[in-house]
């Protein structure tokens, strides 16, 4: 394992996921990738990961479903990861159990920052 112990990152597009794990592994993480909230799920509860990264457009299950469910078994900082991006929908997606909003398209710069922030 890395220093920084273990990422999961939930996303289904696949751009996407590998630049997300390209950033995170580059920041010292052991980056764990899924496509779907419920591969995201399982994937949580097997790793017990220390950063989560969360797209909300998911193929099965609403990002704030998968939030709320992630909730119930683990405290580790989620960072919400969408196109998303009037202030009702931050809103939601902190209410569901994010710990940080960042819409795409996003800087690569942007997401360190706020990973450093946690």
């Amino acid at each position: 394992m890395n220093a920084r112990g273990i990422c999961l990152v939930i996303e289904d597009d696949l751009d996407i996921r590998e630049l997300l794990v390209l950033i995170l592994s580059g920041m010292g993480f052991d980056v764990r990738a899924a496509a779907t909230g419920a591969a995201g799920i399982r994937a949580a509860k097997a790793l017990d990961p220390t950063l989560m990264t969360l797209d909300l457009g998911l193929p099965d299950i609403s990002g704030h479903d998968v939030a709320r469910s992630l909730r119930e078994y683990s405290n580790a900082p989620i960072i919400m990861i969408t196109g998303r991006a009037r202030t009702s929908d931050e809103l939601d997606g902190m209410a569901a159990g994010a710990t940080a909003y960042l819409t795409k398209p996003f800087r690569p710069v942007q997401l360190r920052e706020l990973v450093q922030e946690l």
